[in-house]
């Protein structure tokens, strides 16, 4: 079934559409940096873009005005909630099933599309993983946000059966694609992937599986030995020149409790 945003799960844990996080009283027609209540943590984007950090090692939060905000619907703080701005289209591709590729030109730092899907608790999360066979397509993603207070906030997304575009991007491991954790309307995040790179029309669109962000060199990604993991290793097709063989594996939703 398709549906554009993600929504509440199986089990009921999470609703996402639900409205939490205040709103800003701005009355102009876009926030201005300093002022708006939203725009605390610094401007988001720029012409519609991301805009860099000052590190690229991890994603910094970002709140978009919300439902609640005062401000006008062309507020430039609005960018992910207007949803899919660029003609995508699906495909076959030879070795890795469907993919997802651009039929217009991307610039970089555009948002690109959500990974919507049904909102998992971890409960229910694991118990989906472990009924999964090898034969079976694993759609379910799982997000960690670090907090200051060492606390680690995850959000599980699955758009096996609900879902969007999104579940049609592939692993690569030169992604054009990254991953942020945007907030509108509640701290249940929607997962928007920006451009890493500008992105010609015609070519295949994918992102890091194990949510490396802005396409690090490969000398600062995390690989575990092969011999530490503890499940089977799914090899990986993106045919780049630095490719690690295989596909992200994360084995905590496998493991009892």
């Amino acid at each position: 079934q398709y549906s554009p945003d993600s929504v509440a799960g199986a089990d009921g844990d999470i609703d996402p559409t639900e409205i939490t996080l205040p709103g800003c009283s701005c009355l102009t027609s876009s926030c201005v940096v300093h002022e708006c209540s939203c725009l605390c943590r610094g401007e988001n984007y720029s012409r519609l873009c991301l805009r860099p950090t000052d590190t690229e090692e991890y994603a910094r939060p970002v709140f978009e005005c919300n439902a609640l905000c005062r401000c006008s619907e062309s507020c430039q703080n609005r960018v992910v909630q207007r949803g899919l701005q660029f003609r995508l289209e699906v495909f076959k591709t030879e070795k890795k099933g469907w993919g997802l590729r651009t039929l217009e030109r991307i610039a970089k730092g555009r948002f690109v599309c959500e990974y919507a899907g049904e909102v998992l608790g971890f409960n229910e999360a694991r118990r989906r993983i472990q009924a999964q066979t090898s034969k079976d397509s694993n759609y379910i993603i799982a997000v960690r946000e670090h907090l200051h207070s060492g606390e680690v906030m995850e959000t599980f997304v699955d758009p096996t059966y609900i879902g969007n575009v999104g579940r049609f991007l592939n692993h690569s491991c030169e992604p054009n694609l990254f991953m942020v954790p945007v907030r509108v309307d509640s701290m249940v995040p929607k997962l928007a992937l920006f451009a890493a790179t500008d992105i010609s029309a015609g070519e295949e669109l994918s992102y890091d599986y194990s949510g490396r962000f802005h396409n690090l060199p490969t000398t600062n990604r995390e690989q575990k030995p092969l011999e530490e993991d503890n499940g089977p290793r799914k090899p990986c097709y993106c045919g780049c020149r630095t490719c690690s063989s295989f596909l992200p594996w994360d084995s905590s939703l496998f493991s009892t409790p």
